[in-house]
C-alpha cells in the first residue's frame, strides 16, 4: 500500500510536470474555491473573536441592571420599558448591602456633549461618567498614566477626574496632565490618571478614549444625576462572588430589588437583570449564518475546480490506459489501481489547495496592515482548506479511478 501510495504521488507530480498549462487551468478552480471559503471563514473567524473579546470586557460573572432586557426586541415593547425606573444609587447601596452572593457592585452616571478646557486648550462633545470606586475593578479599567481616584475622595465628593486617552492627548499635547487641573461646567477638577488607549475592537462597549471620568459624589454637585425621567442614562452592575454562579446572584438580587420597589407577588419586575451569555446566543447564530453563507460562496468555484480535476483524471487514464492493461495482466489488483489514481486526484487538488491557502494568507496580511484590524490564518481553518481539498480530490477522481480499475487488460494493452 506505501509503495501504491507513493507511485500515485509520483505520478500526480509527473502530471504537473508533464501538462504544466492544463495542470494549472484545472487546478485554478480550487485554488479560487479554496481561497473563497477560507478567506471568508477567516475574516469572519477574526471578525467574531474581535466581538466576543469587546464583550468579555464587560465580565462573565457580572449581571447589568437595566429598564430593558438584551434578549428582546427593544422596539416590541419600548414604551413599556420606557415607563419602567431607571436604576438608581440607592438600587445600588441595597444591593451593596444586602446581597451576600455580590463580591462587589457599581454605580454609573453618563451625561454627553460636554466641554473641557485646560488653559487655551478646548475639546468638545465630550462624554462624562460618575461612578463609584468599585466602578475601575469590575471593568479592569486599564490606566496609562496615574491612578483611579481613591475611596476616600469618592467620600469627601473631591473635585478630580480620570481622562480618557484622547481627551488628555488634546488637552495635554505637549505636558503631562496628572495634578493639573481642567475645567468642565463652570467647575475645576484635577487630574489623577489616564486610562489606556482602547484597542482597534470593532464593538467597543467600554471604550473610554472621550470621556472624563468623576466620582459619583462630585459629578452630582455641578450636574442633574437624579435617575429620573425616560432618558436618563444609569447603571448598576453586580459582580458575583468566587464560587457563586450568575443564577444564584440573579435570584438574590431580584428578591432584594422585588422589595425594594414594593412588588406584590403577581406583579412582574420593573427591571431586567442581563449577562453576556444572552449575547453569545445572539453571536452564535449570527455568525453561523455568515460562515454558511462563506461556505456557500466557495462552493461555486470548488464545484468547477472539482470538474476540472475529473477532466485530468479522465485524460490521465486514457493516456495511460495500456500501462493499466501492463499491471493487470502482471496481477494487479483492482483496488491498488483504484487507489492508485484517487491518491493522485487527491494529491492534486491538495496541491490546488495550498496555493489557494497561500493566496489567502498573503490576503490577510496585506488587509490587516491596509485595514489596521487583525485578520488571521488560524490552523484551525488551514486544516479546514486541506481536508476539503482531499475531499474534492476524492470526489473528483472516483469515477476515473473505478472506470480504470474495472478495464479489461487485453482490451487495455491492445490499446
Amino acid at each position: 500500500m506505501l509503495n501504491v501510495l507513493i507511485e500515485g504521488v509520483k505520478q500526480a507530480i509527473g502530471q504537473l510536470l508533464g501538462n504544466k498549462m492544463r495542470s494549472f487551468l484545472s487546478l485554478l478552480g480550487i485554488t479560487i474555491g479554496i481561497f473563497c471559503i477560507i478567506t471568508v471563514k477567516s475574516s469572519v473567524d477574526s471578525l467574531e473573536e474581535n466581538i466576543r473579546d469587546s464583550f468579555r470586557k464587560l465580565g462573565t460573572d457580572v449581571l447589568y441592571l437595566s429598564k430593558m432586557p438584551w434578549a428582546e426586541d427593544p422596539w416590541e415593547n419600548y414604551w413599556k420599558y420606557m415607563r419602567r425606573p431607571n436604576p438608581s444609587y440607592e438600587d445600588y447601596e441595597i444591593i451593596r448591602n444586602n446581597v451576600a452572593s455580590a463580591e462587589m457592585s457599581s454605580f454609573a452616571v453618563f451625561a454627553g456633549n460636554k466641554i473641557a478646557k485646560f488653559n487655551s486648550n478646548s475639546v468638545e462633545n465630550v462624554f462624562l461618567v460618575g461612578c463609584t470606586p468599585e466602578y475601575a475593578n469590575i471593568f479592569n479599567l486599564q490606566l496609562e498614566n496615574g491612578r483611579f481616584f481613591s475611596p476616600l475622595e469618592y467620600e469627601n465628593g473631591t473635585y478630580c477626574c480620570v481622562l480618557g486617552y484622547n481627551v488628555a492627548d488634546q488637552l495635554f499635547p505637549s505636558v503631562d496632565p496628572i495634578g493639573k487641573s481642567i475645567k468642565v461646567s463652570g467647575y475645576k477638577a484635577y487630574v489623577t490618571g489616564i486610562v489606556k488607549k482602547s484597542g482597534n475592537d470593532i464593538i467597543n462597549p467600554l471604550k473610554f478614549d472621550d470621556c472624563i471620568i468623576f466620582p459619583y459624589t462630585t459629578m452630582k454637585k455641578f450636574l442633574n444625576t437624579k435617575p429620573e425621567g425616560p432618558f436618563a442614562n444609569t447603571s448598576v452592575n453586580i459582580k458575583a462572588r468566587k464560587g457563586v454562579s450568575l443564577d444564584i446572584l440573579k435570584d438574590d438580587v431580584i428578591a432584594t430589588l422585588r422589595a425594594r420597589h414594593k412588588l406584590h407577588p403577581k406583579q412582574e419586575n420593573d427591571f431586567a437583570l442581563n449577562e453576556i451569555s444572552i449575547l453569545d446566543r445572539f453571536l452564535n447564530a449570527f455568525f453561523g449564518v455568515l460562515n454558511i453563507a462563506g461556505f456557500t460562496i466557495g462552493i461555486f468555484s470548488i464545484l468547477v475546480g472539482m470538474f476540472s480535476v475529473a477532466n485530468i483524471m479522465f485524460v490521465s487514464v486514457r493516456e495511460r490506459t495500456n500501462i493499466i492493461g501492463i499491471k493487470k495482466a502482471l496481477g494487479a489488483e483492482r483496488r491498488v489501481i483504484l487507489l492508485e489514481f484517487l491518491v493522485e486526484s487527491v494529491i492534486l487538488c491538495i496541491i490546488g489547495g495550498l496555493f489557494g491557502l497561500a493566496v489567502v494568507y498573503l490576503t490577510v496580511t496585506i488587509l490587516t496592515h491596509a485595514l489596521n484590524f487583525d485578520i488571521y490564518l488560524s490552523w484551525g481553518n488551514i486544516i479546514t482548506g486541506l481536508v476539503v481539498s482531499a475531499v474534492i480530490g476524492i470526489l473528483a477522481g472516483f469515477i476515473p479511478a473505478f472506470q480504470a480499475s474495472r478495464m479489461d487488460p487485453v482490451e487495455a494493452i491492445r490499446k
